[in-house]
């Protein structure tokens, strides 16, 4: 047997496990508003694929907060690259990105609502709140780029291109990996989270908002069980992107006995 279907079967046994338990205290309780079963619950996340509002509702939410999700990678990392170049720069976002870490996420929601649309604010505070998680792991990544090629870098006068692409990228890739895979699931919850708070228009938050309001559990239940599919997801495609890049990046860094 494969590590991979070892691995399936593991995955498999643990769902089953759980859903088992959720079972059990769903019979417990006995009433549906508290604390539907998973078959009710999927039973109507199956019902809910075959509306097109259902569709509508999720890639508009999907768009929002891949957007900010998107603006505050690319933000991150030229942030991360001129924190690296001046220590000015750097002394200046430091205490910026402190305070949207320890800051709540309701306070910022609640703040921005004050400036921005709520059809925009999901996908402020989704960037918002993945911004510092870049920002730190790309400036990490870069700290610890290994500066013995640096310095053979240096002697033998590359080309600020080629120290980019051979050294500075490959140093930088896993921390840039890691960051997008933490920050990917964090946004998405930040998104949604801002979505209940200010219910914009076909949003999985108004949504969920709406279920909770008129006591529809089972409902609220199968919505969520729709954010953690498409958190699960996102997450799996982005695996395979970040794989698929680095194995295009890895032959040319390979291939030349300097750096």
């Amino acid at each position: 047997m494969s590590p991979r279907t070892k691995k399936i079967i593991r995955a498999l046994a643990a769902l089953l496990f759980w859903g088992a338990v959720w079972a059990l205290l769903a019979s417990l309780v006995g009433q549906e508003l508290l604390l539907p079963g998973p078959a009710a619950v999927l039973r109507r996340f199956l019902q809910l694929l075959t509306l097109g509002s259902f569709w509508q509702t999720v890639l508009t939410s999907l768009l929002r907060v891949l957007c900010g999700i998107v603006a505050a990678a690319l933000l991150g990392l030229l942030l991360a690259a001129a924190g690296a170049a001046s220590p000015f720069v750097d002394a200046v976002i430091r205490p910026f990105m402190t305070v949207v870490k320890s800051a709540p996420i309701a306070s910022f929601i609640i703040l921005a609502l004050l400036w921005l649309g709520r059809d925009v604010l999901p996908a402020f505070i989704s960037g918002l709140m993945v911004l510092p998680v870049v920002w730190a792991n790309v400036s990490t990544g870069i700290a610890q780029t290994d500066p013995q090629l640096l310095e053979l870098a240096r002697v033998y006068r590359l080309p600020a291109s080629r120290v980019l692409r051979q050294i500075y990228i490959p140093s930088v890739l896993p921390h840039f990996r890691a960051a997008l895979l933490s920050a990917l699931g964090f946004g998405w919850k930040a998104g949604i989270t801002a979505e209940v708070l200010t219910v914009p228009r076909h949003s999985i938050g108004r949504v969920i908002y709406e279920s909770k309001l008129y006591l529809e559990t089972t409902e609220l239940f199968a919505w969520t069980l729709a954010v953690l599919l498409i958190s699960l997801l996102i997450e799996h495609l982005l695996l395979r992107l970040i794989a698929r890049l680095g194995k295009k990046g890895a032959p040319a860094h390979a291939e030349s006995g300097t750096p």
